[in-house]
């Protein structure tokens, strides 16, 4: 506790100064150089016991769970430097635990944690890259405020942007505004996040790499190259041409519908690692390889390349009226090879809405609502049916079925920076296994944002 009081204390402290910049038909506004900002988010979660056939190495847990807490706490300090340029850097401390130390699910019940052996708080740098902006001749400015990794000031609408360092892919890629940040919106892995994208993380979520940015005012092309884990879903990363790296690309367009605003993004990856294949584990169960049924389990590392993924996504999202918002997403990748970073999802759709609560006289409230449908491939089901495990799910035996979510949160701000948010999951067929559940998963989740 003396660790976040501190990181508290000091976010009140860091208030910047301010200078004027001016230039002929730009507004004057104050800008200091610097950008501080802080949260703390605190997740904790139940569910009551449920049914099960059978339990295997990575199976939820059947009887009640109560008390799983999760905690990260997060300083962003951003920091001017030559002209377009900045510098980025997020100390944070995570720890906690998610229910059955987040397996059984594919679609894991809550963003804000991952499957980690040692529950103890980590301190760690999130995020440290420098990111230079190059206005294009025919561009406009627009007046952007102080923000979260994002220094106030003047912004060129028509630009290149590229950005290099550590950082998370979901800061630039698979953006939403209405279903993408855990510590406010939906807290299901599957709707923060296009669920059947594998993209490369180390086990909290962060690689290192390039993102290079075309941004016009009704459009905008983004690509990136980046390292992919040594280990499925462990910290250790690395980046080997042609052999471990993974690249995106996602289109980008603003659309009008009715006169309301919306937009949709078209994304595409291909990732290289060192991931076995479904079938390699299939004969694997029957020669009794344990060195390959470890490596796509996460609990060995493997001496060869060879693994590769190929994944399409698009996702939508559209203004309904000022406070009722829609989006929808679908994802596919091909599923032949194990999963090496995010969860074992190989296809997904999704769709939900979100409603401010104005009508009702709290602006600032939100409420969602969303369903999520996941799949896997016929090959990664049949290993799992053979007794196979990756490295989030597998109950030794499975009865295939689509794993379905249903989330629905409400999140009231409390006073100033303090939010306060209920939210409720139903899992049907948890780890697309009939056997097992449905699952009833309640969560209480308190925010802090200076």
């Amino acid at each position: 506790m003396r660790l976040k009081s501190s990181y508290a204390f000091l976010a009140i402290l860091l208030v910047p100064g301010f200078s004027l910049y001016s230039q002929e038909n730009r507004p004057i506004i104050p800008d200091s150089g610097w950008s501080y900002h802080f949260q703390l988010t605190i997740v904790s979660q139940a569910h009551p016991g449920f049914r099960a056939k059978y339990s295997g190495t990575n199976s939820m847990g059947d009887t009640v769970e109560f008390g799983a807490t999760s905690i990260t706490t997060t300083l962003f300090l951003g920091k001017n430097l030559w002209k377009g340029a900045a510098v980025y850097v997020n100390p944070e401390l995570s720890g906690g635990r998610g229910l059955s130390y987040s397996v059984g699910i594919a679609g894991a019940v809550n963003g804000e944690t991952y499957r980690i052996g040692n529950p103890a708080p980590l301190m760690s740098i999130a995020r440290a890259y420098l990111q230079q902006i190059i206005p294009l001749g025919h561009s406009n400015y627009d007046t952007t405020e102080d923000d979260l990794n994002h220094v106030e000031g003047l912004v060129p609408t028509s630009r290149i942007s590229i950005s290099a360092g550590k950082f998370s892919m979901t800061d630039f890629f698979d953006v939403n505004t209405y279903s993408h940040d855990p510590r406010e919106q939906f807290l299901n892995w599957s709707l923060m996040s296009q669920g059947a994208w594998d993209y490369p993380a180390n086990t909290r979520g962060y690689t290192m790499g390039l993102v290079a940015e075309l941004v016009e005012p009704k459009w905008a092309l983004r690509a990136s190259s980046v390292a992919v884990p040594v280990i499925a879903n462990h910290s250790e990363m690395e980046y080997v041409f042609g052999k471990a790296q993974s690249e995106i690309l996602e289109l980008e367009k603003k659309i009008r519908v009715n006169g309301s605003n919306g937009v949709v993004r078209l994304m595409s990856s291909y990732t290289t690692c060192r991931s076995p294949s479904y079938q390699e584990g299939l004969v694997a169960l029957k020669t009794g390889d344990s060195n390959i049924l470890n490596i796509i389990s996460g609990t060995a590392k493997a001496s060869t390349y060879g693994g590769h993924k190929f994944g399409i996504y698009l996702n939508i999202e559209q203004e309904v009226t000022k406070d009722l918002g829609a989006f929808s997403r679908i994802g596919w990748n091909d599923g032949q090879y194990a999963t090496w970073a995010f969860t074992e999802i190989d296809q997904t759709e999704s769709a939900g809405l979100s409603l401010r609560g104005t009508s009702w006289n709290r602006a600032a409230d939100v409420a969602g609502l969303a369903v999520v449908v996941n799949g896997i491939s016929a090959i990664h089901r049949q290993f799992l049916k053979e007794g196979g495990y990756g490295f989030i799910i597998g109950d030794g035996n499975l009865n295939y079925g689509h794993e379905a979510i249903m989330e629905t949160y409400y999140n009231m701000k409390v006073y100033n920076s303090l939010w306060l948010s209920l939210d409720y999951q139903f899992v049907n067929n948890p780890g697309y296994n009939k056997d097992r559940g449905p699952v009833h998963v309640f969560s209480l989740r308190g925010h802090i944002a200076l």
